[in-house]
Parts: structure tokens; C-alpha cells; sequence
């Protein structure tokens, strides 16, 4: 039997793994397997910082496995072909009667696993990425809910009547003692840049960072969460998206501090576990619409869409040099740190196709190769909300004003003098479009702005109504 290691990079609440584990009694140590297929990943646009996350993770859940008598082994393939090749040859070469692994969401993943089964290799899956199995919350036609609001309600419902094993305290694996302690070695460590070293492993954000969050912050989340100068979300999106940690682990730990909270809805710590359940409706779109994994509208009124789609324009927008000051701040902080605040997102992603007419596929991109937490699922959902082409996204007339999204929440400048201190010394009320200031003061450290917002709203209207 051969475990495999995919977006699952933890021990705890791990289906496969504990399937594996009951399975494997014997003495001897047992095998699992991590495939670093980088050449896959970039094709996936995935981040350097997200890769090296990834690394520094997998590097940890091999010592991890050493304690429960299981040995990782880290095999190099540059693309799904080469693991389906390198896993039928393994198990003709070992005798492998069953290889055990938790499903993956995106289309690529499923035809590599369908390969899998179409070459013999004996391929048993789980699922470990989501709280509800993918496919169980329908709506009274047995169909996926195309709004967010009625699938967070039967989602409630389902939980609430369903009894789920992690719904118990999470016990800690017993370590068992190799047979043949020269039989059980860790492979050489991957190699990482620490691209990604300010984010701690998911270990210690597990005994430090969530019980701190759950405790101090998420009382005031829904107040403070739209601030970008404030540290008052939680910070464990990069984890989920890799699989580090399982948000089913979030919501046992959630429960057993808020016991009601299923049922307190107009709570302020309920605006924190409905940001779950919107990763949950994300990933059940991708699930019933693979076509999203193709990066396609799901709104099918918008497939047909003529986006002007001006290169110079797109440059100044991933550059930071749109001349909207919270645009900018927002995107130097993408580009510096791999990570956006989820208002920024919004801000931005409405900019790029509101304001610029530059396809939305183009900013989801961009992302991609940006973020630490890059994720299909949320990523291509944020993007066709603000674009107006997904599926229970804000209307197509909604158009972000960037200047008073900076006011509301950043009043005093706080973010955008930490990302732009070009303009550290402007006064709180001119900051956020400074432009006629400046050149009353004769200033000219910051760029014009690229597009006026009053005329860029009436052209993105008279855009998307034809």
C-alpha cells in the first residue's frame, strides 16, 4: 500500500491518511510519497512563494510521518504524465495493492486521476479540502445553489443535522516505534529560497496564531476586517489553500469556542465562519462547473465579451502606477509581500475590469503568480464577482469608487503611507487623490492618474450593457 501526498500537506484531520494508517498494521515502515512537479505548478501559475511554502511544508510533514513510522518519499516529475508513469511503474515494481490519496478539485487533477485508474493503477480517494463532502448541499431540484445566500442556509442545515467524526477534540497520532529504525529515513530536505519564511508553519500557527484569532480578534472581525491598516483577519487562507490546514480542524476548534454559532447568524463572530462558507460555495461551483477550471464566465451572457484589453494599462496596474493611491498601495503590497488584504482584492479586481476594460482572466492571473494563497476556487470566484460574469456576483453598475473606498477604510492614509512613501507627508484628507493638491503645492513625486474615475464608470456602464 502507497499513500500519496498531494494538497494535503498535514497529518491532522487527513481521511487518506488515517485510512492508510488503520490499514497498515505491520512492523515495517510504511510508504507515502510527495511528488514536486514544478514545472506543472508554474504552468498553473502558481507563485514562487506559494512553491516555496509548499516546500517548507512538505519538508516538516516528513519529519511529522517519522513518528507515526511512515516514510516520505519527495519524487522530482515535471507534470501530471510523468506521475501517472512514475506510479504505474512503482506499483508493478513493489506489488502495490492500493494507493491511497484525497481528492484534488481542478480539472487537470481529475483527468491526471482518471489516467490513474486507466492505467491499473489501483487509485482509492477521499476527501479531506472542504467542511461538506463537494456535491451534498442541492437545492430542491437536486441542482448546485447558484447563489450564495440560499447554499449558506442549507449548508447550516446540513451540518447542524449531520454528525460529523471531527466534531470530537482532535487527539494527537501515537507514535509507533520502527521495526528497523535504519529502514525509516527522511529523504535529503527540499530545497527552499524562504521566500515565504515570514509565514510560520502551520504547526505553530495551530498552538499560537489560531487560538489568538479565535480568543482576542474574531469578536471584532466584522467590524475591523475591511481595514487594511489593521491586523484583524486571520491570516490562515495560505494554509487552507495548500492544505496545511484543514477547515474542518477551523470549525471544530470554532465550535468548541463559539458552541452556538450555527445557529447565531447575526453574530459578530459568524461574519468570520461565513468567509468559510463562501470557500465551500466557491469550491461546490468548481466541482458541478469544471468549465471554471477553463477559466471560463460562468455567467454565459458574458462569454462573448470584447475586452479592449490595452497591454500599458494592465502594466500600470500590476506596477502600482494606476494614480488611485489605495490601487496603487494595494498592488505594491501583492508584489512586495505575496499577499492582499480581501477589501484591496475587491478594490482592484473592480478597478482592472471596471475602470480599465481589461478582461478579468488577465487579473486572475497576475494573482496567481503573485499570491501565497493562490486557489483556483476563491481566486477565479473573487474575480467573476467583481467582473459581474460569475455566479452570485455584485451587479454589473456596481463600480468601486477608489477614492472613497480609501476614505472609509483607510481614513488617515495609515496603509497607503506604509506602501507609498512617496506620499507619507501629504495631510490626511488630500491623500487619497492627491493630485490637484500636489500641484498646488508644486509636488511631483506620483504619477497622473491613468483614467478618470467619473468617465471610466459611465464607459464600463455603456460597456457591459451592450
Amino acid at each position: 500500500m502507497l499513500l500519496w501526498f498531494r494538497n494535503d500537506i498535514r497529518i491532522h484531520d487527513n481521511p487518506a491518511l488515517d485510512y492508510f494508517l488503520e490499514q497498515h498494521k505491520g512492523v515495517d515502515p510504511a510508504q507515502a510519497i510527495f511528488f514536486v512537479s514544478e514545472k506543472q505548478w508554474l504552468a498553473h501559475d502558481w507563485s514562487t512563494i506559494k512553491i516555496d511554502f509548499i516546500k517548507r511544508h512538505v519538508n516538516a510533514l516528513a519529519e511529522q510521518l517519522l513518528a507515526l513510522n511512515v516514510s516520505l518519499q519527495v519524487v522530482h516529475c515535471d507534470d501530471f504524465s510523468e506521475q501517472v508513469s512514475f506510479l504505474k511503474n512503482y506499483c508493478q515494481q513493489h506489488n502495490v495493492s492500493e494507493v491511497v490519496a484525497n481528492k484534488e478539485l481542478e480539472v487537470n487533477e481529475n483527468q491526471r486521476d482518471k489516467s490513474c485508474l486507466e492505467q491499473g493503477i489501483p487509485l482509492r480517494m477521499f476527501e479531506s479540502d472542504v467542511i461538506v463532502e463537494k456535491g451534498k448541499v442541492l437545492n430542491k431540484s437536486g441542482e448546485m445553489y447558484k447563489v450564495f445566500t440560499p447554499f449558506k442556509r442549507a449548508w447550516l442545515t446540513y451540518v447542524k443535522q449531520h454528525s460529523f467524526p471531527y466534531l470530537g477534540k482532535p487527539s494527537p497520532k501515537d507514535s509507533t516505534t520502527p521495526n528497523s529504525q535504519a529502514a525509516l529515513t527522511l529523504n535529503t530536505p527540499l530545497h527552499c529560497s524562504n521566500e515565504s519564511a515570514a509565514w510560520p508553519l502551520a504547526e505553530q500557527v495551530e498552538q499560537e496564531v489560531i487560538p489568538d484569532f479565535y480568543r482576542y480578534k474574531v469578536a471584532g472581525y466584522g467590524q475591523k476586517r475591511d481595514f487594511p491598516a489593521i491586523k484583524a483577519t486571520s491570516g490562515l487562507s495560505p494554509y487552507l489553500a495548500i492544505g496545511a490546514i484543514s477547515p474542518r480542524y477551523l470549525l471544530l476548534l470554532f465550535i468548541q469556542r463559539f458552541p452556538d454559532i450555527l445557529v447565531a447568524s447575526d453574530s459578530e463572530e459568524f461574519t468570520w465562519l461565513n468567509e468559510l462558507i463562501w470557500r465551500e460555495f466557491y469550491r461546490n461551483l468548481v466541482f458541478h462547473q469544471q468549465s471554471l477550471s477553463k477559466h471560463q464566465c460562468f455567467n454565459p451572457k458574458y462569454r462573448t465579451m470584447i475586452w479592449p484589453n490595452d497591454p500599458e494599462l494592465f502594466q500600470a496596474w500590476c506596477q502600482g502606477k494606476t494614480g488611485y493611491p489605495l490601487v496603487d498601495a494595494a498592488m505594491r503590497q501583492l508584489n512586495q509581500t505575496g499577499w492582499m488584504h480581501n477589501r484591496l482584492r475587491m478594490v482592484v479586481a473592480s478597478f482592472l475590469t471596471k475602470h480599465l476594460l481589461i478582461d478579468w482572466r488577465w487579473g486572475e492571473k497576475y494573482f496567481m503568480q503573485q499570491l501565497i494563497d493562490g486557489d483556483l476556487a476563491s481566486n477565479n470566484g473573487g474575480w467573476q464577482w467583481a467582473a459581474s460574469t460569475g455566479c452570485d456576483a455584485q451587479p454589473y453598475f456596481r463600480v468601486f469608487n477608489p477614492i472613497r473606498q480609501s476614505e472609509r477604510f483607510d481614513p488617515k492614509g495609515t496603509f497607503i503611507r506604509k506602501y507609498m512613501p512617496e506620499l507619507a507627508k501629504l495631510p490626511d484628507k488630500e491623500i487619497h487623490f492627491p493630485h490637484q493638491y500636489m500641484a498646488k503645492e508644486k509636488l511631483s513625486s506620483y504619477w497622473p492618474a491613468i483614467v478618470d474615475h467619473k468617465q471610466a464608470r459611465l464607459a464600463a456602464l455603456e460597456f457591459y450593457r451592450v
